[in-house]
């Protein structure tokens, strides 16, 4: 053991290391690997039927939603607008399905002049929101609607807009009606369905899926690669991702029914979800599709309303991972919010940042400003017990010197005099340490935190900061968390092991460039951070300085 300086700088290390990990671990669920939870998958065979309390070993209706549901999305049909404050939708007549979601509060990732679109169904994407009945007759996805309406717009005064749209050529029953209601401020879209003229017929089955290819986000960095892909939300299975390589190879795996819980597709910011209504047993099931196509849904069953009527209603959650948001929609939605394998401390984190945004702090830049003040307040006795640590090491540096030079032919003796030394001079060769391993994991939870929360996209600081979720464009934070690290440096004695030595200058160069890449936010945390220890240390130093010359008080 050479010094406890030495020890923390190799340790300062393992934050770039850990990092590394996390982001290995993250590229991993990106690209999808065997160890993701086994996905559920109805096969062409064994789709779900009508029953309400278990599922059929085959389909009722086997053309209309088997083999045509194999075709995924079909021609698109006339569009109906519904619009709100938030978002603009796109219905189309064939299968009344949802082919187009625009977030009229969101900004596009490429270019920010423009709103941000989840949902479309274009030559270069498809994603849609797909439903259907299941039963003889009935209307699937593939079904012509018709509406007395082209477009609904929600105007001052009022709190919901309402489209209703009637299925062609229904044989099944007397009429099938489907009413999609959005209330304002909500990113939720009432999906119901109203049946009439089934008397005498089995109690009627309806499928709510979502239909997507496997394509990456629009605008994603492979240097921060985010999860994109199917999850869901059971009591008892809690929350699983589920990528779409695991949908592919597993196309013939059961179904798995629950009483409650919900279905969904993530990707980074963003989800769309089904969110069957509690203590209603429902059915999921993922498959693959024809033209590289996946879906994920839901079957429900309808309830009765009156002679021969029936109805099913499933809301779709549609839009940004707001936090505040996403925990009163249903139990488990918060977990879209990815915060990886430290979400116990990210979310606190998140936690301060918000009440500190809330709470009259309106810039989140200056939120994590006084954010890592408050963290630094937090561990600052034990930083300060560390820091007095290493100024001590830092004035045994020449006795350490004269007796490296003393014992340079036997290392054995050396360490014993080093530790006789520190054992007189009552120093903890360790103690420099607990600064870094404290830092380690709050580092990589705000990280997460940075990268994972919608309220940071498009946030701006200040003059060119303009998205703290993003890299610096030109690099001045990272550059000025490099100058500080080099100014820390200086606050310790050289290690005297030449070799060290040389890695301690040269990491304040791959730091910086290693964070070029990363999160403006996180990086002025670090900054920030770095400035505050340098104020702290130099303040101690200074004062043992003093003390050992005589010239002050301990």
């Amino acid at each position: 053991m050479t010094s406890s300086l030495a020890t923390l700088r190799v340790l300062s290390l393992l934050v770039l290391c850990i990092s590394l990990f996390v982001l290995g671990e993250r590229w991993m669920e990106y690209q999808g690997n065997e160890s993701s939870p086994k996905p559920l998958a109805a096969s062409a065979d064994s789709l779900p039927g009508a029953q309400p309390a278990r599922v059929q070993d085959k389909p009722v209706v086997k053309d209309s939603l088997v083999s045509k549901a194999q075709e995924g999305i079909s021609q698109q049909g006339e569009l109906v607008v519904l619009q709100t404050d938030l978002m603009r939708v796109e219905v189309s007549t064939v299968g009344a399905s949802i082919v187009r979601v625009e977030f009229l509060k969101q900004r596009d990732t490429v270019d920010p002049s423009k709103h941000f679109v989840l949902l479309e169904q274009s030559p270069e994407r498809q994603y849609v929101a797909q439903s259907g009945l299941l039963g003889s007759g009935l209307a699937t996805h593939n079904f012509l609607f018709e509406s007395s309406k082209k477009k609904v717009v929600l105007v001052e005064g009022e709190e919901e807009i309402r489209l209703e749209m009637t299925a062609l050529d229904v044989v099944g029953a007397r009429s099938v009606v489907k009413t999609f209601r959005i209330r304002r401020g909500e990113y939720v879209i009432n999906v119901r369905y109203d049946i009439s003229g089934m008397a005498g017929k089995e109690q009627p089955q309806a499928y709510f899926q979502l239909v997507r290819d496997d394509s990456a986000p629009t605008g994603d960095s492979r240097w921060v690669p985010t999860f994109s892909g199917v999850a869901i939300f059971t009591e008892k299975e809690k929350y699983q991702k589920i990528s779409y390589s695991d949908i592919r190879k597993d196309k013939a795996s059961h179904a798995k029914t629950s009483t409650d819980g919900w279905i969904g597709i993530v990707q980074h910011y963003f989800v769309s979800a089904w969110l069957p209504r509690e203590n209603a047993q429902r059915e999921f099931y993922t498959r693959t599709l024809e033209k590289g196509l996946f879906s994920a849904g839901v079957v429900v069953s309808a309830s009765p309303r009156g002679q021969g009527s029936w109805a099913v209603e499933v809301p779709l959650y549609v839009g940004p991972q707001e936090q505040d948001k996403l925990d009163k929609l249903a139990p488990g939605l918060r977990y879209t919010v990815d915060y990886g394998w430290l979400t116990v401390i990210a979310t606190p984190l998140f936690w301060c940042l918000s009440a500190l945004h809330g709470g009259g702090v309106s810039n989140w830049g200056l939120s994590i400003i006084v954010l890592t003040i408050l963290i630094k307040l937090l561990f600052f006795p034990l930083s300060a017990a560390s820091y007095r640590s290493m100024a001590k090491m830092r004035m045994l540096a020449p006795k350490l010197q004269r007796l490296k030079e003393q014992f340079s032919d036997d290392r054995q003796k050396l360490q014993q005099a080093m530790m006789n030394l520190y054992k007189t001079e009552k120093v903890n060769p360790l103690g420099g340490c607990l600064p870094v391993l404290i830092q380690i994991p709050v580092f990589i939870s705000l990280y997460w935190v940075l990268l994972g929360s919608v309220e940071m996209r498009h946030a701006p600081f200040i003059l060119w900061i303009r998205d703290l979720s993003s890299p610096d464009p030109f690099y001045v934070l990272p550059i000025l968390m490099g100058i500080s690290m080099i100014i820390q440096g200086r606050l310790n004695p050289e290690p005297p092991d030449p070799i060290q030595a040389k890695v301690m200058k040269i990491m304040p160069v791959a730091f910086s460039v290693f964070f070029f890449f990363f999160p403006a936010g996180l990086v002025l945390y670090w900054l920030i951070n770095n400035v505050l220890s340098i104020a702290q240390q130099w303040y101690i130093t200074r004062k043992l300085e003093r003390v050992e010359s005589g010239g002050g008080r301990r």
